[in-house]
């Protein structure tokens, strides 16, 4: 099939890279580079590198609205176009455009997290599954049809991270499956119970609050690693909680307060920290952090 491929960040490069190796992608869609690192230097998204270094043409326009910018797509005569991630919203025109339709690879079981962090907000609500939808794509924000879902658990203490590789691997797979079987796929009109959105990740949330559950706690620091990750303030430092698992029992406490090694009491219940940051530091394992720093029980995190 001649295929063109929209779609920006890490997430969609495995899919593209599917794509090439069992389609012609004719071009790449991809969000225009950004000033990034200290030099603030302008620096293409994953997609874009990754489509340059395998000889794909790539586009980068700041929106789909002109006429032109619709025209020089429907010039491609494209039989589908595959959608992972992109970041614009695609007119009617541009829906339209390949023989076709727009595919687009949604990591959720949807109708359940429609939106832009689905990822974070199934891992931070007690989600015990997610997965990825292969949808044909309507006017509606993730609204369309689903052709294709798959399931999978999400692991006690996974985090967003580990869950984006799995489900980017996933959406690889299964859109090469569905691009096969698209003659026999019968769409399923999402149901209007369990609408659910998954709003874009504000950095505001990442401040820990020891006073919730110990479940919602972990949830919170693992559905928000490793970005933008949940933290604690030591002093004038920033330490940042990249993993942890809510227990059963544990001794009362305020909330905060270290109880053995790196177990930290809750509202109700306690977490063990499993991996931290420490300011201009890499990820380490919790307990060797708290070693290191000397910390005793009854010491407090937050203050």
């Amino acid at each position: 099939m001649r295929v063109v491929f929209m779609g920006t960040p890490e997430f969609s490069v495995p899919v593209l890279e599917a794509l090439a190796a069992e389609h012609e992608v004719v071009c790449a869609y991809s969000q225009p580079p950004r000033p990034a690192g200290r030099g603030k230097k302008l620096r293409p998204s994953p997609v874009q590198a990754r489509a340059e270094a395998l000889g794909i043409e790539v586009r980068h326009p700041t929106s789909l609205k002109s006429s032109e910018e619709q025209a020089a797509l429907a010039a491609l005569n494209a039989d589908v176009a595959v959608v992972v991630a992109y970041g614009l919203i695609l007119p009617q025109a541009v829906l339209d455009a390949p023989a076709r339709g727009c595919l687009n690879i949604h990591a959720s079981l949807l109708p359940r997290w429609r939106g832009a962090a689905p990822i974070h907000r199934s891992i931070m609500a007690g989600d015990a599954q997610t997965g990825v939808c292969i949808m044909q794509m309507e006017a509606g924000l993730d609204a369309g049809p689903v052709l294709l879902r798959e399931a999978l658990d999400i692991g006690d203490t996974e985090t967003t991270g580990a869950l984006h590789d799995r489900l980017s691997a996933m959406g690889a797979r299964l859109i090469i499956e569905a691009l096969e079987r698209l003659p026999e796929l019968e769409p399923q009109v999402q149901p209007d119970a369990g609408v659910t959105y998954a709003h874009k990740i504000d950095k505001a949330e990442a401040a820990i609050d020891w006073t919730r559950p110990a479940a919602e706690v972990a949830r919170h620091i693992n559905g928000l690693s490793p970005f933008p990750g949940a933290f604690v303030m030591r002093g004038e430092t920033r330490l940042k909680l990249l993993r942890a698992r809510a227990l059963d029992d544990a001794d009362a406490a305020q909330p905060g307060t270290l109880l053995q090694g790196p177990t930290v009491a809750c509202g109700t219940g306690a977490i063990e920290l499993l991996e931290v940051q420490p300011a201009g530091k890499g990820r380490m394992d919790a307990a060797s952090w708290v070693n290191g720093a000397g910390l005793k029980s009854s010491a407090r995190l937050g203050d």
